[in-house]
């Protein structure tokens, strides 16, 4: 069987974490099976859907490294799903109902005070013709609901195992809103049928609705996909995420933290496995190691500093051609591979390499608590031209003159020439700010 799988955003807002992981599955699973992927932008909602959000969906996708070998909207294919819908209400398997949003919100008050399941009654079977004329001629307009058979609902999922349902325990979804438009439930269905999709990798939270789905495959002819229903995303402690966790788009993960894409796909790829959780410099090893029994139906704990922790690994193992254009667009086209090769073990993100350029060009405010030590230590400086070699040398006989060695040596020269208690390593660092600059700022009495 040819494999073919679908994401669905709704272009609602932006992608965030917990979509963007369903969308690596499920991308991850098609080039795994050698599939295809398709993107459905599920825009039938024209109040909500906005074309902006639909770019920036596609934008943070294409960013990810996720690209798609078919796009489809459903706006566009509301003629098909009208065609379809028909055929249905011919069928009886879907029915006008006339309750308000005021009176279903009662009925599912009064069963849950009686400690009963908030199942529609189908009181809207049992209307008389006299019934429908009244509610329509006080102006009410029906939404449609899907009668379910109520049997047994079965399905293998690739995640959760065997899951069982009763449609009797189910209450008829809604399909067709008040105003004729179609909800996502039925539009999904058609649209899986239609584009030949044959697996669904979706979230936890969909599970009751793939049982209602079963049965509209079913009822339009059509075997049902199969499914996978990975869990929730949770907080590092295996709580509910936080407002801040939760609200992360990959847009501000990208733009405003700064990360790299494969800092993001090598976490989220790995969340609810026992694989361990390594930073990936290509997809190409995921989608080699990738396979759905690897996933647990435990919550996958979701920590942003393991980002950042895989974020600086990814820069540590990058080469300078990897990344010299990003560096220019950042302003710093005169960087070269010397300084990138001499700082980068120092870096979380990209942008911090700014920091370590300012402090090799200055200005820089020296930090210097011990003034005599550090007159000392200058008049020792090696004189031009410099080499790898100066460093020692010039820390070896400020050793023999004061007799100081290991951090009360290191650290007020550092302190000294770099203004910071940290940084890259000093005989690197030393020949990218050159003598000049090193001996002007050994020069400042000026005490931090």
């Amino acid at each position: 069987m040819s494999v073919k799988v679908r994401f669905a955003p709704s272009p609602t807002g932006m992608l965030h974490v917990g979509n963007a992981r369903t969308a690596l599955m499920t991308w991850l699973f098609a080039r795994s099976q050698g599939g295809r992927f398709l993107l459905r932008i599920d825009d039938t909602d024209p109040e909500r859907s906005k074309v902006e959000y639909e770019l920036a969906i596609e934008d943070s996708l294409m960013w990810l490294g996720l690209n798609w070998d078919e796009k489809a909207n459903q706006k566009d294919r509301l003629a098909r799903y009208q065609e379809q819908i028909a055929k249905l209400q011919e069928a009886g398997r879907i029915y006008p109902c006339y309750e308000t949003p005021e009176e279903l919100g009662l009925m599912r008050k009064t069963l849950l005070s009686r400690s009963k399941p908030p199942i529609y009654d189908r009181a809207a079977l049992s209307l008389t013709d006299a019934q429908i004329s009244k509610y329509e001629a006080e102006g009410r307009r029906p939404h449609w609901r899907f009668k379910l058979n109520h049997e047994p609902i079965e399905w293998n999922d690739h995640i959760r195992g065997e899951v069982k349902f009763n449609g009797g325990d189910l209450s008829d979804p809604v399909v067709i809103r008040e105003d004729g438009s179609p909800l996502y439930h039925l539009c999904s269905v058609i649209d899986d049928i239609d584009f030949d999709i044959t697996h669904i990798i979706r979230g936890e939270d969909h599970v009751s609705n793939t049982a209602t789905h079963i049965q509209m495959f079913e009822a339009l002819g059509a075997v049902p996909p199969e499914f996978a229903h990975n869990a929730l995303i949770s907080d590092a402690e295996g709580g509910k995420l936080s407002k801040r966790l939760g609200s992360l788009s990959i847009r501000d993960l990208r733009e405003i933290e700064g990360l790299e894409a494969m800092a993001v796909s090598s976490l989220l790829a790995r969340l609810g496995t026992s694989d361990p959780i390594e930073a990936y410099t290509s997809l190409e090893p995921l989608v080699e190691s990738f396979a759905l029994s690897k996933f647990s139906r435990a919550s996958a704990k979701f920590d942003p500093a393991e980002i950042f922790r895989l974020n600086a690994k990814i820069i540590h193992d990058t080469p300078f051609e990897a990344v010299n254009v990003r560096l220019a667009e950042i302003g710093l086209p005169d960087l070269d591979e010397e300084f990138w090769d001499a700082v980068k073990a120092n870096l979380e993100k990209i942008s911090d390499i700014k920091d370590w350029w300012s402090v090799a060009n200055g200005p820089v405010q020296p930090v210097i608590e011990e003034p005599d030590f550090i007159a000392q230590a200058a008049t020792l400086l090696p004189e031009p031209p410099w080499s790898p070699e100066t460093w020692s040398q010039w820390t070896s006989a400020v050793k023999e003159e004061t007799g100081r060695k290991g951090k009360q040596l290191f650290m007020p020269l550092r302190q000294a020439i770099t203004g910071m208690d940290h940084g890259p390593e000093l005989d690197k660092l030393l020949l990218l700010i050159g003598p000049d600059k090193v001996k002007e700022r050994l020069s400042t009495k000026k005490a931090a």
